[in-house]
């Protein structure tokens, strides 16, 4: 299990970077082995959490997790996993936290035991997360008082949740219902080491669902290997992570992708501290604070929460930063927002590319090559990425096709659980299809140019219409809906929705009071970002000779109303501001537009905590 201790990548120039990379993936790997047993055998001491809080008394108290501590706490609980809860290798194990300790400890104690994480986003509501237990066959649920509620609506259509771990805030005695138990009695109760499992790196680790943009939420199988496939996907636009004194933080829940993946595992896995903190919502303020008082040097903020750090600071600078690095995905940021990141933030912003099923395949780096606004970067060292057409092939420079990378690749997933059709249909020719249209310059800088699909963008959450349209269905007074994107100047696209309703298309006396409540329906069964921030009923949905709602006709219908592109009254019903924000499974894209095309304003908008970040999801 030979790993080395440091970055992948040696500081340089592009071509030379990408020149002198070659892929060493051992057969025998292990998340948890690298991102803390192998630390804390030689430094038990250092630092690999900060977690800041408030205690009872609403005084600032930030917890030190030692790589020492961490392995002690993971092997304890993964000794009640195997031995008090009889969990075996390839488990699931629901993961619905925010950021907080025992976050990272579920992660860590569920690899050693070699068992599944599945990732949940705590802002999804009761039929969101049905969908992805049931789905995923999960046994063990992990999650805390905020989220309990929710689970328990939906536990009796869940036969394989056999027990929930309840995480909570200080000591309680106060009866459970019948199969949860405390998270710290099951820790207690664990021996205080444990024998790691033997995995592969080709052994399933974690289980990540789509946005569900052509049906329901996919499951996004990857192995262990997918930690080491990011590392260069992290180091390069953090300007060759690590470096000394590098400390990393970001908004986003270590349960979702982009705080995962993109923060939290390439950190512990480098040896460099994270910083958490558990923001219910993004705050601008907040956050300056906490990188000014822990000394944050390298941070992941989706461009939603850069836009809103934007407004919050003007142009002047905060004299306690220590940024060395600023990394961002999920939507196109524009020469306004880049320009501002290097003369206020005192350093580049750097974008990336990827999806939930190959991430950080594509990234800007202004260490190694001049950025260009707009671009989705060239191509991370160790990928190759290419503009493909129908067939699989790669098109000539310029020319418009679909992006795609090479397989074999250490960050690809294995497979869509229980869809091996749909497991075929990601893969041409030898290349993984991302489903995003494209073209390469004569430089190998990418530009995005549009999608293959309809998932909507928005705050840089990838939504898709289906699930969405699914929910809506379900209320007594909906026939049919269907979901498309709008221009929104403010989050990129807002959700709107196009109903037709059981009475025939006649419309009821206050029709506007029913707007809201579908809109409430959807927030409150999906998750908040999801709620339709219009919507407009119809006498009938177009449709094709097969029955398939025609998206481009809504779209038109809707673009050429001057209402729905912004986030006031709508046809029939006010939009709010959605201002949920934790987490997301909207593994998002980089919804990049070419140079021609306007670049999103930096106005308000509170919905960030997960928002996706780096990561696309078809």
């Amino acid at each position: 299990m030979a790993v080395a201790a440091r970055g992948l990548l040696t500081r340089g120039a592009y071509e030379e970077v990408r020149r002198s990379f070659k892929w060493r993936v051992p057969e025998r790997f292990n998340i948890a082995w690298a991102a803390c047993g192998r630390h804390a055998a030689v430094r038990p001491t250092s630092p690999a959490v900060e977690y800041v809080r408030e205690d009872r008394q609403g005084a600032e108290v930030t917890d030190i997790l030692t790589f020492g501590r961490l392995k002690e706490r993971s092997d304890r609980l993964a000794n009640g996993l195997v031995h008090g809860l009889a969990l075996r290798k390839g488990d699931r194990v629901g993961l619905l936290l925010p950021q907080r300790l025992e976050t990272v400890e579920v992660h860590m104690a569920s690899y050693k035991a070699g068992c599944v994480v599945l990732a949940l986003a705590q802002v999804f509501g009761p039929d969101a997360l049905w969908a992805r237990l049931a789905d995923s066959g999960a046994r063990i649920l992990v999650t805390d008082s905020d989220s309990l509620e929710k689970v328990l609506q939906i536990w009796d259509r869940l036969p394989s949740l056999e027990h929930v771990l309840l995480v909570e805030d200080g000591e309680s005695r106060a009866p459970l219902p019948p199969r949860v138990s405390r998270f710290q009695a099951i820790l207690d109760r664990g021996a205080t080491s444990f024998d790691m499992a033997d995995t592969s790196a080709d052994d399933p680790a974690l289980l990540i669902y789509t946005s569900g943009t052509t049906g329901p939420p996919k499951g996004a199988l990857h192995s262990h290997r997918t930690l080491l496939g990011h590392l260069p996907g992290v180091e390069f636009p953090h300007s060759f992570l690590p470096q000394p004194g590098d400390k990393l933080y970001t908004p986003a829940d270590w349960s979702w992708i982009g705080g995962m993946l993109d923060i939290l595992l390439p950190g512990l896995f480098l040896g460099l501290p994270v910083v958490g903190h558990r923001q219910r919502k993004f705050d601008p303020e907040r956050c300056l604070q906490l990188m000014a008082e822990h000394q944050v040097r390298n941070i992941f903020l989706p461009p939603t929460a850069l836009r809103l750090l934007r407004t919050s600071m003007g142009d002047k600078a905060h004299p306690g930063l220590a940024l060395r690095s600023v990394a961002s995905g999920g939507e196109t940021l524009g020469e306004g927002l880049l320009y501002w990141g290097r003369e206020v933030l005192s350093c580049p912003i750097n974008e990336f590319y990827g999806q939930t099923e190959c991430n950080l395949v594509l990234a800007n780096c202004a260490d190694a090559f001049p950025v260009r606004p707009g671009s989705m970067g060239r191509a991370v060292p160790g990928c190759d990425v290419a503009v493909v057409d129908a067939e699989g092939r790669p098109l000539p420079v310029g020319e418009l096709g679909e992006v795609a990378v090479r397989a074999p690749h250490p960050v690809m997933f294995l497979r869509y659980w229980n869809r091996p059709e749909a497991t075929a249909q990601k893969y041409k020719n030898g290349w993984l299809l991302m489903g995003d249209v494209a073209r390469m310059d004569e430089d190998g800088y990418f530009w995005y140019f549009g999608r293959e699909d309809d998932v909507i963008t928005s705050s840089g959450y990838r939504i898709g219409p289906s699930e969405i349209e699914a929910c809506l269905e379900r209320h007594p007074a909906v026939q049919a809906a269907a979901v498309v994107g709008v221009p929104c100047p403010v989050r990129t696209e807002a959700v709107k929705a196009f109903v037709v309703l059981r009475s025939g298309g006649a419309l009821p006396q206050g029709s506007e009071a029913l707007a809201d409540e579908l809109k409430q329906w959807v927030r409150q069964r999906l998750a908040a970002h999801c709620y339709p921030q219009h919507v407009e009923f119809l006498d009938s949905l177009p449709l094709t000779s097969t029955g398939k709602v025609i998206r481009r006709e809504l779209r038109a219908t809707a673009s050429s109303n001057d209402d729905s592109s912004d986030d006031n009254n709508s046809n029939h019903g006010s939009s709010n501001h959605d201002d949920n924000n934790n987490s997301s499974n909207h593994d998002h894209k980089n919804n990049h537009s070419n140079n021609n095309n306007k670049q999103p304003s930096s106005n308000h908008n509170n919905n960030i905590n997960n928002s996706n970040s780096s990561s696309s999801n078809t």
